[in-house]
């Protein structure tokens, strides 16, 4: 066992000692050492019962002959964080949450992992952090909320109170609509209710075959989670007590470039976040797979798009997905479309292929999950563009789209989000424009704000199917609308977003996976000559360390190391 590294022999005799002040005895230094990774913290609705999550899951390990050792990790609420400069710190915590995974995992050289993620970065930042130390792992979110109602019966989320800010600013709701919404819109605890990036990655985990079918789509608090937690926990346990099934399942012989595209197809069947591709582009070059950005779009034109889900102009949430039949239903409707759609030969944690999980599936709701003859598009629900405002890609959510698929529009340029938000708010876009946000990249803002707030508001007054956006930052799984993101290089490392000027004529054509600023080739080259990023002003340290290590969107917004 790798914990004997810290348990056996007449020299660990104080390490042991150390381990007996924390209630061990002599017969747990012959078990297995589990590491219990939870991301407890009060302040996140999916994260605000994980401290009971993980008693249920020690409770577990120990009926089966293992010794658990809980560790935590931090969260940001991307919602609370939503529209002011603490969405600064929210891509940051990805790195900081790996860092302590791998951190606590090998400092005290633990036999294996099951980590409890749900919500925003946290799910990625735990499976980065996991990659690292490659033992055997099982992943278990707490579980998405159900979603909300209002008095007359209609369906609500996260998504919903954000664009009621905007109906509220142009005056089509009043007061007492706008507080029925907001006590509402999040009815308990879970991960907001809609495909919004929590729910995405947790859905994503199942593709992978790194957590246990139902993991994305079980409502939270309820005895089917519980039950989940339970064979989660056993199923570790059965890894870690037989030294063959240790080596077989590290995480890497799992998560590797076979469960990458798996996972980038079931985004596509399903109109997951945006954000899934700047996490996943991480998690790839954590495990050692080489996968590029454009490879998405191939990806994506051999999968048919056959669940539309919250906010993707939909009143489908997740417990809608798992009363149809679940991601499993998913999986087995999408290889139908034959060879090559998903990596079936790929082993899963619980032991089997991915195709002898999903073998006996099916579809029990056709209005929540479409037959592959019907589906809501030929194509994937997310694209790449590229031009000569993209030059190394931005993203789309496809899925998300209200208008045209085709657009052509007059740039209006913003320095940011807080003047964006303001510049929407006062009336400076019109239908037709192309909104630009810039210096909101991953050095940029620094941070990569997510832009919910902006999009929202387009929303909610009206101008979803009349503009466009675009921005080096990037998108809450809520935003919906013509919304690309990502855009690099970005405006701080010279890119063009940074050189637009108001009035340019921007075209954008998704089906052609093009992004483009009409301009001649001598007004680019004069307005680069011309041209010097803003920086902006600083006061927090750990923010200056991202900017000066953090690399662009393209690249998955990693930190770079002296190892590359």
């Amino acid at each position: 066992m790798r914990s004997n590294e810290v348990k056996k022999g007449f020299n660990r005799a104080p390490h042991r000692s150390l381990f007996r002040a924390t209630g061990l005895k002599d017969e747990d230094f012959d078990k297995p050492f589990i590491g219990v990774a939870n991301s407890f913290i009060e302040v996140i609705p999916g994260h605000f019962f994980l401290d009971e999550v993980s008693k249920i899951i020690k409770d577990e390990i120990r009926k089966n002959d293992c010794v658990p050792f809980e560790f935590n990790t931090i969260g940001v609420d991307d919602g609370i964080a939503m529209g002011h400069d603490g969405m600064l710190y929210s891509l940051p915590s990805r790195e900081l949450i790996a860092n302590s995974v791998e951190t606590v995992m090998n400092a005290h050289k633990f036999d294996a992992m099951i980590a409890v993620p749900n919500c925003d970065k946290i799910v990625p930042g735990m499976i980065m952090g996991a990659l690292r130390v490659d033992v055997p792992t099982v992943f278990v979110s707490g579980g998405p909320m159900k979603a909300g109602h209002l008095k007359d019966g209609t369906p609500i989320d996260l998504a919903s109170a954000f664009e009621a800010v905007g109906q509220y600013e142009k005056g089509n709701i009043d007061d007492e609509k706008l507080h029925e919404i907001e006590c509402n819109a999040c009815p308990g605890g879970g991960s907001c209710s809609g495909m919004f990036t929590a729910n995405s990655m947790n859905t994503l985990m199942e593709a992978m075959g790194i957590a246990l079918p139902g993991n994305g789509t079980i409502l939270a608090l309820t005895p089917q989670r519980e039950e989940l937690f339970r064979k989660a926990a056993r199923r570790i346990c059965e890894i870690a007590k037989d030294e063959l099934q240790s080596e077989k399942f590290k995480l890497r012989n799992i998560l590797n470039e076979k469960a990458v595209k798996n996972a980038f197809a079931v985004d596509m069947a399903m109109g997951g976040s945006s954000n899934t591709v700047l996490h996943m582009l991480a998690i790839a070059k954590e495990a050692g797979v080489d996968f590029d950005l454009s490879k998405i779009n191939e990806i994506s034109k051999n999968v048919a798009h056959i669940a539309k889900i919250s906010p993707s102009l939909s009143t489908v949430h997740m417990e809608d997905i798992n009363r149809a039949g679940g991601v499993n239903a998913v999986m087995h409707e999408m290889n139908k479309r034959g060879e090559g759609v998903l990596f079936t030969d790929n082993l899963t944690v619980t032991g089997e292929t991915l195709g002898d999980r999903i073998k006996d599936a099916k579809i029990l709701d056709e209005q929540i999950i479409h037959p592959i003859d019907k589906p809501y598009s030929p194509v994937g629900g997310l694209a790449i563009l590229y031009g000569n405002l993209a030059r190394e890609g931005a993203v789309i959510k496809t899925a998300g789209i209200t208008g045209e698929r085709a657009f052509t529009g007059k740039a209006v340029c913003f320095d940011g989000q807080p003047e964006a938000i303001e510049g929407i708010i006062d009336g400076k876009v019109q239908a037709g424009d192309v909104v630009v946000i810039r210096y909101e990249g991953p050095k940029g803002g620094p941070g990569m704000q997510e832009m919910l707030s902006p999009t929202s508001l387009i929303m909610g007054m009206g101008l979803g199917d009349k503009v466009a956006l675009i921005t080096d930052g990037r998108f809450s799984g809520a935003t919906r609308g013509a919304s690309i993101g990502h855009v690099s290089p970005e405006a701080a490392e010279g890119g063009m977003i940074g050189l637009l000027q108001d009035g340019d004529e921007i075209h954008i054509d998704v089906d052609n996976y093009i992004l483009e600023v009409n301009l001649s080739d001598e007004e680019i080259t004069k307005r680069k000559a011309a041209f010097v990023p803003k920086k902006k002003p600083l006061s927090s340290r750990w923010l200056g360390q991202y900017r000066a290590l953090v690399t662009n969107a393209s690249n998955g917004a990693m930190l770079r190391s002296d190892m590359e």
